[in-house]
């Protein structure tokens, strides 16, 4: 038997003669159970958002993006290029030409991108799925159709009802002098069909054309400003990355999904651990209710100490004793923190009880929630430590110096 133990344990259970010592160890292990809690749930509802961020961007963004290292276009017809289209991690190849314009629709006036695709665009992503109205269609026998985004939309005030097509205004290339929109600039009329809602900022960027109406209003018969594959689905990202950088050289960059929005990741990996980082400090506060237990209690037990001593125990057992009381309390907070914080976080996951405020106008109506093993984890040993420390200190400098006192 662990003798300091099961006298830690003792203690921990029993009344003590100052009921007061009862009251402040209950409110140490509530406020260590609802600090853990916390921390479970908040950084579940992180990870949900991050998930659902990833999930909508994957609806747009392919899994790899290939650009040029300087300029804004390169031609996609050397032998290089031809190789990576029969690579037997590739499943689909898309040329992507992007240039700013400047869209106008009745009175309104706006500047966005425009995106000519390939007809492969639309199998390798998923925007089709995220469309809020009309429906992904980009030409027919005759005509070239467009499909924007909501921001674009507002900003415009498009509607798929009216008849009015969208203008569209791109500088000549070659041209560098003179005013006004006719002469210097090409025009092009197109209809939109759809709208789409991923995320603002691509929402209130991106008017995706067919191919050959950008080629067409851009004065470009050959080139395109990017490459986007979709990889098979097992296979390794980034080793085909490696690889396929590795065939075209340091004058263009692949990207992966996350690479190509990594201020966004980073900026949300950041909250999250500075919420975190909060709320840890949040929990150290509430562990001095620990110290001020133990200390209350090593006064307390003033008379077992001298028992004890005197039936030849050192001062490291007594010590022992002690530093377990204090430990057991965050244990136990930790244990029943991080049990409601999952609890609470799956009947969120399961029944998004908590809404979101406006929801309506969200792809999703209530929080979302995703369980990470590995955080959960950090989050358990986090208090253990905070609560080791918690109980230390008083019993390394109080009953250290009780001790050395009784000693003489």
């Amino acid at each position: 038997m662990n003798l300091p133990l099961y006298i830690a344990k003792r203690y921990l259970l029993s009344r003590k003669k100052t009921n007061i010592i009862n009251i402040i160890s209950g409110i140490s292990i509530v406020g260590m159970s609802v600090g853990t809690m916390a921390l479970v749930v908040v950084l579940s509802v992180f990870n949900g958002f991050d998930g659902l961020i990833k999930s909508l961007f994957s609806s747009f963004d392919p899994d790899l993006k290939i650009t040029v290292a300087e300029g804004k276009s390169f031609q996609d017809s050397t032998t290089v290029f031809q190789q990576l289209r029969h690579l037997p991690e590739v499943a689909d190849y898309a040329q992507i030409i992007e240039e700013n314009a400047l869209l106008r629709y009745s009175n309104q006036q706006y500047i966005a991108t425009v995106m000519g695709v390939s007809p492969s665009f639309q199998q390798m992503t998923g925007i089709d799925t995220m469309l809020v109205d009309g429906k992904f269609k980009l030409e027919d026998a005759n005509n070239y159709y467009a499909v924007i985004g909501q921001g674009v939309a507002y900003y415009l005030s498009v509607g798929l009802n009216f008849i009015n097509p969208i203008q569209v205004y791109v500088p000549q290339r070659g041209r560098t002098s003179g005013l006004g929109l006719v002469g210097n600039f090409n025009h092009d009329i197109i209809f939109p069909t759809g709208i789409f809602s991923i995320q603002q900022e691509i929402d209130s960027k991106y008017v995706i054309v067919p191919m050959a109406f950008a080629r067409r209003l851009f004065e470009m018969p050959t080139g395109v400003s990017a490459i986007e594959l979709k990889l098979k689905k097992d296979a390794p990202v980034k080793e085909v990355q490696q690889k396929i950088q590795a065939m075209l050289g340091d004058k263009f960059v692949v990207k992966n999904r996350y690479q190509q929005h990594d201020y966004l990741y980073k900026i949300m990996q950041s909250e999250k651990w500075a919420v975190y980082l909060i709320l840890v400090f949040i929990l150290l506060i509430a562990s001095f209710n620990i110290v001020g237990s133990l200390t209350m209690l090593i006064l307390d037990k003033k008379e077992d100490i001298n028992i004890l001593k005197s039936m030849g125990a050192n001062h490291s057992l007594i010590r022992k004793i002690f530093l377990f009381e204090g430990w057991s309390i965050s244990i136990i907070g930790a244990v029943v923190g991080t049990f409601l914080g999952l609890a609470v976080s799956w009947i969120q996951q399961q029944y998004g009880l908590l809404k979101l405020t406006g929801g309506s106008s969200f792809i999703i109506d209530a929080y979302p929630v995703k369980i990470i093993p590995m955080d959960v984890t950090a989050i358990f040993i986090s208090v253990l430590v905070i609560g080791f420390f918690a109980a230390w200190f008083p019993v390394r400098f109080i009953s250290g110096k009780y001790l050395t006192n009784e000693s003489h």
